[in-house]
C-alpha cells in the first residue's frame, strides 16, 4: 500500500509519519518539499503530485491554520483549507484511493452547552471556519472515499503550545489571568494519529465506515481548568513557580479581544467514532500529563 501524507512538519503530521509507517510505503511531504508538491495553495502542483504519486491512501495534515491573520487573508487561507482539499478529493475519487482530512470544532457557532454531534447543523463564526467548512463540503461533493476527522485544542509535545506558554508565565509572573467560558478537550496530536492509523485500516477493510466523525480526547475543561492543571502539575514536579494556585484568575473571552470570533463550546461528542473503530478515548488529562512528563524529562 502508498501513502501520500501532506502537512508532514505540522503537529498531527509529524506524529502521523510515525503512525502511517507501519501500514505500507509512506511518502510524506511538507509545503516547502521539492521534487513533489506539497503546498496545498497549489492546485496544479497539487494535482501533479497525486497523480505521479498515485497513492491509495491520501492523508491531507495540512492546514492555514493561524485564524486570526485568516480574518485579513481570506484568499490564502481559502486557497489552502478549501480548494486544496478540493482539489485532493477530485483526483481521490479519480483514482479510488482513500482520502484522510482533518476539520475542527470551528465548523459550529459554538452555542449551547451540549457536545457537538457530526449531524449538527454549522454555523462558522469566521473565515478560518468557514474556509474548513468548505474544506469538509468539497470531499463529501466529490463522493470519494474518505474519513473526515473533526478535532479541537490540539497540542503535541513538539513545538510552542498553551501548556508551555503558561508554563513560561507561571515562572514569571505572580498573577494570571486564563478565559474560563470557552469549553473543550485538549486533544493530542499522538492520539490523533494513533486513531488515524487504526481508522484507516478498518476502513480499507470496510469501506462503509468511510464518512465524518468527531475526534476528541475525553472529558471537558476551561482555557482556565488547563492552565491550573498543567501548572499544578508542575509544581509537583519540582518546577519553579512563581503565580499561587488562587492567584490564576478566572475570566471572560472579552478581557482578551481577538480579529476573529471563537465559539465558546468546543465539546465534541465522539459516540461515533468509538462505536464504529471500537476504540476507548482516553480522558484529555492523561494526554497532558505525558505531554508534560517529557517535556520536564528534556
Amino acid at each position: 500500500m502508498k501513502i501520500l501524507l501532506l502537512g508532514k512538519n505540522g503537529q498531527v503530521g509529524w506524529e502521523l509519519q510515525r503512525s502511517l509507517a507501519p501500514l505500507g510505503e509512506l511518502i510524506a511531504l511538507g509545503s516547502d518539499s521539492r521534487d513533489l508538491c506539497g503546498n496545498l495553495g497549489d492546485a496544479d502542483g497539487l494535482a501533479a503530485t497525486v497523480r505521479a504519486v498515485a497513492p491509495d491512501v491520501i492523508v491531507n495534515a495540512g492546514a492555514y491554520t493561524a485564524v486570526d491573520k485568516a480574518e485579513s487573508e481570506a484568499a490564502a487561507c481559502h486557497a489552502v483549507n478549501a480548494a486544496g482539499p478540493a482539489v485532493l478529493a477530485r483526483e481521490a475519487a479519480r483514482q479510488g484511493a482513500l482520502l484522510v482530512h482533518y476539520s475542527t470544532d470551528y465548523v459550529f457557532d459554538g452555542s449551547g452547552q451540549a457536545p457537538w454531534r457530526e449531524d449538527a447543523a454549522t454555523g462558522p463564526l469566521n473565515v478560518y471556519g468557514k474556509s474548513k467548512l468548505e474544506g469538509e463540503q468539497a470531499i463529501v461533493a466529490s463522493a470519494c472515499r474518505h474519513l473526515i476527522f473533526r478535532t479541537s485544542w490540539v497540542y503535541a509535545a513538539r513545538g510552542g503550545n498553551f501548556a508551555k506558554t503558561m508554563l513560561r508565565l507561571a515562572g514569571e509572573r505572580e498573577r494570571l489571568s486564563v478565559v474560563d467560558d470557552q469549553l473543550g478537550a485538549p486533544t493530542a496530536a499522538e492520539l490523533i494519529a494513533d486513531v488515524t492509523a487504526h481508522a484507516v485500516r478498518a476502513t480499507l477493510r470496510r469501506p462503509e465506515l468511510g464518512g465524518i466523525y468527531h475526534l476528541a480526547a475525553a472529558g471537558t475543561t476551561s482555557w482556565h481548568g488547563y492552565a491550573q492543571f498543567v501548572i499544578e502539575h508542575a509544581r509537583r514536579a519540582g518546577m519553579a513557580i512563581k503565580v499561587a494556585p488562587e492567584a490564576i484568575v478566572a475570566v471572560g473571552s472579552d478581557a482578551f479581544p481577538t480579529p476573529a470570533a471563537r465559539p465558546r463550546n468546543s465539546r465534541l461528542a465522539t459516540d461515533k467514532l468509538q462505536a464504529a473503530f471500537d476504540l476507548v478515548l482516553p480522558p484529555w488529562q492523561t494526554g497532558v500529563a505525558r505531554m508534560l512528563t517529557e517535556f520536564f524529562e528534556k
